[in-house]
């Protein structure tokens, strides 16, 4: 009988005995002209994965050079070699030489002692009979993947032991086992036999279903909410994704499934799902800072459950303009925010807030006061529509002329992710962001206007271990395109904070905010009707949580409606990354290539979370 090894055991660390003068030495491991059991036979010697981490003296090194031959032969085991055999020297010297132990303790320091490993595989071995035993389901024989023929490699064997016991169990055979396979070893042909033996148990739908340890969250909400019910057929996929969603609510910190350990009288499987509530309320600080919009702080308060159905209600109040160049003031932003999941029905949110603005710009001074409802419904994992109405009733001043708008607009949106991340802070490496919007708007005001506002934006992520450059996420090329057009109105028919503008963090690093884009003759942002800006950023991961950056950026503002027109304004920067568990910290220092009049000569962004 032959014991197939697992990948897992391979990694067990050693004796790390140490002497009082560490033997210095170096390891030679010959290629066995496959990569990956290259990378076991290294994992598996404590030679190599101990040889700076912890030094010993000849004594300890000798010890691990003979505990190192079994875990070799165990990793080429694993990957089907069952005659191989491996032998180590040290300086030369055989492990069994009594001799070897003076010897190494009289070299000198340099050069280093050289451990010498010697490789040979032996054939390699391949399965001559497999199969399944027991009463096999045909949905276990369908996952059966193990063919006559296959090299017989360990990962691959038992890997196929848990592709049908994951299928039995996905087709409701909840107590289905398999056992470890037994193989019989033909030296003779290079083969193996392997069989397993099958236990599928009774296919068994869902029982009664037990909410524990809700806390303030209604039971009800709860149940409404869930993916899986009583009397449908136990899967495992559909129990993990239940939990899952039920854990992205927001007002769980965990949430663990467990099922009973028998079945109850109708012959189906309870389950429980077990909750562990998240702290109610929660406080945060934010800081900011850049060089064209000054400082920035604010602290937000937030209710994670106000009514016990996961409804949130966010109080945020920010001081905003301490200092910068396209500010000529301190302003505010203060907001309530209440959010209503399942809303109607499941997936479909209620969003209420109300807002108060005061900003002063280079572009413009306003005060303002907004208030907001959005519905938004997710019809995929990837796609988001949303419906909303706005009204705001503010006072700009502009070039020294003071004007009180009232705006009622419909905005209507289509969001598109496929990065799979929940939080916006945190970093993409692959994927697409897109959204398009149209805004239907009545401005009353001096003019009036009727118009509509139009966006498409996207953003691609490229992870370039796709091509084998890099381990996955080191390496990544960020791109972004924006464009947007003002139909209905012409410039100065807008109001100025419905005007395009271009330049900062948001379109092009190194110019100023606001900055690209129409002037008045006193070299003040104008605004136009329509803008388009593209960016391409390469980010890299240096050294553990430290990471860089470098981008180039580009942006044109119209004074018409068509995009595409203007004069194109360029920058490009580099920045540091460094990334912690709610995001990456992020630092960039871009200059512009042809900066307008007035413009600065460089600008400097500080903030949490990857530009785009």
């Amino acid at each position: 009988m032959a014991r197939l090894a697992i990948m897992s055991a391979l990694m067990a660390a050693g004796s790390t005995a140490e002497a009082a003068d560490p033997l210095a030495y170096g390891v030679s491991l010959p290629h066995t002209g496959n990569a990956a059991l290259d990378a076991a036979l290294s994992g598996s010697l404590q030679l190599e994965t101990l040889r700076t981490r912890a030094p010993a003296g000849p004594f300890a090194v000798i010890s691990r050079a003979r505990q190192d031959i079994p875990r070799a032969v165990t990793a080429l085991e694993s990957f089907g070699y069952y005659q191989s055999h491996v032998g180590i020297t040290i300086d030369g010297a055989k492990l069994d030489d009594p001799a070897l132990p003076d010897r190494l303790q009289n070299l000198p320091a340099k050069p280093p002692a050289l451990v010498a490993i010697r490789i040979d595989a032996g054939p390699l071995y391949h399965l001559r009979h497999v199969g399944l035993q027991g009463s096999v389901p045909d949905v276990a024989a369908r996952a059966f993947m193990l063919r006559p023929g296959d090299p017989a490699i360990a990962a691959r064997v038992l890997g196929a032991g848990a592709a049908v016991l994951s299928a039995m169990r996905e087709d409701g055979y909840a107590f289905a086992s398999v056992d470890p396979p037994a193989a019989v070893d033909i030296p003779a042909e290079h083969a193996l036999d392997v069989t397993f033996h099958v236990t599928p148990g009774p296919r068994v739908d869902i029982g009664p279903i037990t909410l524990a340890h809700l806390g303030r969250v209604n039971a009800s909400f709860v149940r409404r909410r869930l993916l899986v019910h009583s009397g449908e057929l136990y899967r495992p996929s559909a129990i993990e994704a239940a939990r899952q969603d039920l854990l992205a609510v927001g007002v769980f910190s965990g949430v663990v499934v467990r099922t009973a350990p028998r079945l109850d009288d109708a012959g189906a499987l309870p389950l429980t799902f077990d909750f562990s509530a998240r702290k109610r309320h929660a406080v945060t600080f934010n800081v900011g800072y850049s060089t064209d919009l000054g400082g920035s702080a604010g602290v937000t308060w937030t209710d994670r459950n106000v009514f016990g159905n996961a409804e949130q209600l966010v109080l945020a109040a920010s001081i905003t303009g301490l200092g910068g160049t396209a500010v000529t003031g301190v302003g505010y932003d203060v907001s309530a925010t209440l959010t209503k999941p399942d809303f109607f029905r499941r997936d479909q949110v209620l969003t209420l807030s109300l807002t108060g603005l005061k900003q002063d710009l280079e572009a413009y001074d306003q005060t303002a006061e907004i208030a907001n409802a959005t519905l938004a419904r997710k019809l995929s994992p990837q796609w988001t529509v949303s419906v909303g109405t706005t009204l705001e009733q503010e006072e700009i001043i502009q070039e020294g002329v003071t004007r009180d708008y009232t705006l009622f607009s419909v905005p209507l949106s289509a969001k598109y992710d496929s990065t799979g991340l929940k939080n916006p802070l945190d970093d993409a490496t692959q994927g697409i962001r897109a959204s398009v919007s149209a805004t239907p708007t009545e401005s009353l005001g001096s003019p009036d206007a009727t118009f509509v506002i139009l966006q498409a934006s996207a953003s691609i992520y490229v992870d370039l271990s796709a091509i084998g450059l890099t381990r996955p996420g080191n390496s990544v090329v960020a791109l972004r395109g924006l464009v947007g057009s003002a139909e209905g109105a012409s410039q100065f028919e807008l109001p100025p904070d419905q005007r395009f503008y271009a330049g900062g963090s948001a379109t092009v690093r190194g110019f100023k905010y606001q900055s690209v884009g129409p002037l008045f003759a006193d070299d003040d942002p104008a605004g136009g009707a329509a803008v388009d800006a593209a960016t391409i950023e390469f980010r890299q991961r240096v050294w553990g949580p430290v990471g860089a950056a470098v981008f180039a950026d580009a942006a044109q503002v119209s004074p018409q409606s068509g995009p595409f027109e203007g004069t194109l304004r360029e920058g490009v920067g580099t920045g540091l990354r460094y990334y912690t568990p709610i995001g990456p910290v992020r630092v960039d220092v871009a200059v512009p290539l042809n900066r307008p009049p007035g413009g600065d000569s460089f600008e400097l962004y500080l903030g949490l979370g990857q530009a785009f």
